[in-house]
């Protein structure tokens, strides 16, 4: 398979010094690890002549990378198929040639079978652990459409077989280190569609997150379903943790900064606790789901802790590192859920108090245990409590966010705001933080006084211009 791949790219890269380059499209959706399959899938065809536009409109490959997570996800993608279908005849219609449509990621997966048949417009459809094969399968396309592969989960063959150089811009980047899950929470998908845990090498991670700090990166986000779960081979041939794997990162030169998401409770080692307290380039920011805070619920989610061992947790990990802000996921009507229960989730969230959080209402995925459970909770109901439990976790963010006015905050500007001369960074707490006269330090670590916050942002000033 990789020497028919490197033939392919070899012929590719004669074709496109001489043509245009061919325009590709990709559509994200769902969580961070999309974000980075995207980013690959750009980096696979970019030998082929492909660059990326940022629009449909004239494209002529288009992808749309797709989450299951949500039954609301997984129609969107088909209201977006039928629009596609719509464009490419208009394409052709005007003699402007075709456009190749597919589906990558976890709807992919799940529904590869089902989405030729209700949207024939597909030309191909790939799983999360196959999108290494997209140039070979784009050659085949015009002689057999329809093609689906990426039903096996294989990801050391994914990631052994993507380009060393990545590409885009920017000081911040994400960099997968985990895959898959062996949790089974019975809501959730993701054991089905990604596939077991597995843990890249470290070698293989590090050679990564040097390449991204020799372009300039300055702040890596690991990805992974379970990303403490983290267990890649180490040098000598024993698995690291996620901790030692953080000390690694923090010794390349120019990667200041560390987070990781998403983590499981069950995950979260006396080591990694330490780290925190340790390394001054682990952020202070943590996003540790939860989901509900009932124990009864808990029971019927399988997630294998209960209450009282996630709010004792969350102390021991404050108590390492007092500065700590912490982020959640919330589900709310999960079958069974009683008023009670829902009492209990937002008393735990007044006790664990939260700087940031995602909060939904259950949505039954087909072949997960809780679709089928008994005391299906009206969505009316399931829409109430939802609401209640928001209005909380934003009166808890919009404090955090304002506490830290009077604060000075090291902040990596990311880009150039809408002003002039203004600049938008993120703290070490990731909240976005606007500064006037800034756009010339795009790219750097700078003190920035907080004077004021709000629920989503933070406004600043350079501490002191005339020294930076």
């Amino acid at each position: 398979m990789t020497d028919t791949l490197e033939k392919l790219v070899e012929t590719a890269d004669g074709a496109a010094a001489s043509a245009a380059p061919k325009r590709l499209f990709i559509k994200t959706y769902g969580c961070q690890m999309n974000v980075y399959d995207s980013e690959r899938m750009a980096d696979v065809l970019r030998p082929l002549g492909y660059a990326t536009t940022d629009a449909p409109e004239g494209a002529d490959f288009v992808i749309l990378n797709t989450c299951h997570i949500r039954e609301r996800a997984a129609e969107k993608v088909y209201s977006e198929l039928g629009k596609l279908k719509q464009m490419r005849e208009r394409k052709v219609a005007r003699g402007d040639g075709g456009m190749t449509i597919a589906v990558a990621g976890c709807v992919a997966q799940a529904e590869g079978e089902e989405i030729m048949k209700r949207q024939p417009a597909v030309d191909l459809v790939v799983g999360p652990q196959a999108y290494h094969q997209l140039p070979e399968l784009l050659t085949r396309t015009a002689r057999a459409r329809g093609e689906r592969i990426g039903a096996d989960f294989a990801p050391h063959e994914k990631f052994d077989a993507l380009p060393a150089a990545r590409g885009g811009d920017g000081p911040t980047a994400f960099l997968t280190v985990q895959e898959g899950c062996d949790k089974f929470c019975t809501f959730c998908v993701v054991p089905y569609t990604r596939g077991a845990e597995w843990s890249r090498p470290v070698a293989a991670v590090l050679a990564e997150a040097r390449a991204l700090a020799d372009r300039g990166v300055r702040e890596v986000t690991l990805l992974g379903q379970n990303v403490n779960a983290y267990d890649g081979e180490g040098p000598d041939g024993k698995p690291y943790t996620l901790a030692r794997l953080a000390y690694a990162l923090a010794e390349i030169p120019g990667l200041d900064r560390i987070r990781y998401t998403t983590s499981h409770a069950n995950d979260m080692s006396d080591d990694l606790i330490a780290a925190h307290a340790d390394l001054d380039a682990l952020m202070p920011y943590l996003h540790l789901p939860v989901q509900a805070g009932s124990d009864r619920v808990l029971r019927l989610m399988n997630r294998k802790h209960g209450r009282q061992k996630y709010i004792d947790l969350i102390a021991r990990i404050r108590a390492a590192r007092p500065d700590m802000a912490i982020a959640g996921d919330f589900i709310v009507g999960f079958p069974g859920e009683t008023d009670r229960d829902f009492e209990d989730t937002l008393d735990l969230v007044r006790q664990v108090t939260y700087a940031g959080a995602f909060s939904f209402v259950y949505s039954p995925r087909p072949g997960t245990p809780a679709a089928t459970m008994a005391g299906q909770v009206e969505e009316a109901v399931a829409l109430e409590r939802l609401h209640r439990l928001q209005a909380l976790l934003f009166e808890q963010q919009t404090v955090f966010n304002a506490a830290q006015a009077g604060k000075t905050l090291k902040v990596l500007f990311e880009k150039k705001g809408r002003y002039d001369g203004q600049a938008i960074g993120r703290s070490p707490y990731l909240q976005a933080v606007h500064v006037d006269s800034a756009d010339h330090l795009l790219g750097q670590i700078v003190p920035v006084e907080i004077v004021s916050g709000a629920q989503n942002s933070l406004n600043g000033r350079l501490v002191d211009q005339g020294t930076i």
